[in-house]
């Protein structure tokens, strides 16, 4: 195996690195960590733990799409990323979040993009802004690019993974609840039950598009063909949901 395939840039990775879980990677950038200097840069320190991070993330990626996820043990990862087992789980509490690496990426930028928006954008402006976007320039979250059958097809073979999906799915749901509390001046401690329909339907809306885009990936359309209609199914969603939210659109 070349240097580059152990990276998961080469074909041995068969799209590994370009898959959701991204291998540390953010549109070509290094994935946000939470510490950085006062410029914004990340400093020494932060940069070598986000290069293990990275190394261990992308070597787990590798081996399982390769092998399936639970034929791989933690022990296996580590050795291929040449640290050690309590290494791997001082950067990833769980197995799953090795494979699933862009959950936490995924709370902060839902979190950022509700909590910043402009005076004048509502939350639903700002979440539409957001999921089209991140589909526009090919981030990893958006479930779109080259490659990234191998990551759908490596969660569906797995049990462990599907339900730690769903765990994520309803984390993402819960923090959504919280942030519309904020916005309409309501209990974020205590979200109430129309804040906590709004968060709903919204995150469900948003994995309905998400699921069709797999699907078709995984029966083998053209990347491109699916970011296309992808982009349409987004804005149907979120046109549906400002009709039935209008307190939030």
């Amino acid at each position: 195996m070349t240097d580059q395939e152990r990276r998961g840039g080469g074909p041995a990775a068969e799209g590994a690195t370009d898959s959701p879980t991204g291998g540390g990677r953010i549109g070509g950038r290094p994935a946000e960590t939470g510490f950085a200097e006062e410029d914004g840069r990340l400093t020494l320190r932060e940069r070598k733990k986000l290069r293990t991070r990275q190394r261990i993330s992308g070597e787990a990626t590798l081996l399982f799409i390769r092998r399936g996820f639970d034929n791989v043990t933690v022990a296996e990862v580590a050795r291929a990323a040449e640290v050690s087992t309590m290494t791997v789980f001082n950067y990833f509490p769980r197995k799953e979040d090795l494979f699933l690496d862009r959950i936490p990426e995924g709370r902060e930028l839902l979190t950022r993009t509700v909590r910043e928006r402009g005076a004048d954008e509502s939350p639903l402006a700002a979440l539409r802004r957001l999921t089209l976007g991140l589909l526009a320039e090919r981030h990893p979250l958006a479930g779109v690019g080259e490659g990234f059958e191998h990551f759908w097809r490596t969660v569906l073979d797995s049990p462990a993974l599907r339900a730690r999906g769903r765990e994520a799915v309803e984390e993402m749901e819960d923090a959504l609840a919280v942030l519309l509390a904020e916005a309409v001046g309501g209990d974020a401690g205590r979200p109430g039950r129309d804040v906590r329909l709004a968060a709903a339907l919204i995150i469900a809306g948003i994995r309905a598009a998400y699921a069709g885009a797999a699907a078709r990936q995984l029966g083998g359309d053209p990347v491109d063909d699916v970011a296309v209609e992808q982009a349409e199914v987004l804005r149907r969603t979120f046109d549906a949901l400002e009709r039935a939210l209008p307190g939030f659109a």
